[in-house]
């Protein structure tokens, strides 16, 4: 399969950089390199960093990124310092971070992450050197467990009922297919509490892919270490795609520019936390009407750009 992704909020994202030509910048998910290659276009004598913790993304991305000074690494972007100081670079000039999965992640069904796939695996691995599966959490975790991710990462209501059958139906046999588990979800979430235009499954799916891929786990430690790397004038800037991911990147962006985080019952202050810089975007950049009609999958993004004085 032909790796394909629509980069969205491309030209918003690449003009909240402010790209400096002869700057240090970090593509943290670089995919299938539509954004690092707008990024190496404003470039002149500027290095780009494309990091990626899918190989085959990052295969594509080198097919893609054959000009300029482009270093390549397979890695977590959580593991930014780690990938930094292996590479001899203290401080970078701008940091961009699509949190989104592929849409060839989505549409590639032996990846496992699409619940129209019903014949593909329960896998949803981004990285597939890992061990951890969908199909390892859904036949192993505990019922309790299963319910707080279902709850947790995906928002759903009806997690206790998912995640009870879930565990009745394994018990017959495992769950190996997306399809199975389709099946178990739709049995579970009562027809007349479906959203119009919404799958049963989709709250679900999320919630397993977040989990397997621990997603949100050093998020917040993540952004931190980010900021830490930027030059005076630095910007990070984040895209989100779901609540529990743009709720952690605009409290921690509000903590970033904020002089003191006390609890606001403490007569004094004694965090002596002092701000960072400023938060560029008093409200999230969201893609048009038209790139939204374009690609459909856009519509939850929000852009978060942070400045470092």
């Amino acid at each position: 399969m032909i790796y394909s992704h629509k980069s969205v909020l491309l030209e918003e994202s690449i003009d909240a950089l402010n790209i400096n030509p002869n700057g240090i910048y970090v593509d943290c998910t670089a995919g299938g390199g539509g954004h690092s290659a707008k990024i190496l276009d404003k470039l002149d004598k500027g290095t780009l960093v494309a990091i990626d913790k899918d190989e085959e993304a990052l295969e594509a991305c080198r097919e893609k990124l054959t000009k300029g000074d482009v270093r390549f690494v397979h890695s977590d972007f959580k593991e930014l310092g780690n990938v930094l100081d292996s590479l001899g670079i203290d401080k970078v000039d701008g940091i961009l971070a699509d949190l989104g999965v592929s849409s060839y992640q989505i549409d590639n069904p032996e990846r496992g992450f699409s619940y129209m796939s019903s014949d593909a695996p329960l896998d949803m691995r981004m990285d597939l050197s890992q061990a951890l599966t969908a199909k390892d959490v859904v036949n192993n975790y505990a019922e309790w467990e299963l319910c707080r991710i279902i709850r947790d990462y995906g928002e759903e209501k009806f997690a206790k009922s998912i995640a009870r059958n879930i565990v009745s139906e394994r018990q017959k046999q495992p769950l190996q297919t997306c399809g199975q588990l389709v099946d178990v979800i739709e049995r579970s979430v009562p027809h007349c509490s479906r959203k119009q235009g919404s799958h049963p499954a989709k709250r679900t799916f999320q919630a397993l892919r977040i989990a397997v891929n621990k997603e949100l786990d050093g998020l917040s430690e993540f952004l931190s270490e980010a900021v830490e790397r930027l030059v005076h004038n630095g910007r990070l800037a984040v895209i989100s795609f779901h609540s529990l991911e743009d709720r952690i990147v605009k409290q921690s962006f509000a903590d970033f520019a904020t002089d003191c985080i006390c609890p606001s019952n403490l007569p004094v202050c004694v965090c002596n936390h002092r701000a960072k810089g400023v938060v560029l975007t008093k409200k999230p950049v969201t893609p048009s009407l038209k790139e939204q009609r374009n690609n459909p999958r856009s519509q939850s993004a929000k852009l978060r750009v942070f400045v470092k004085k």
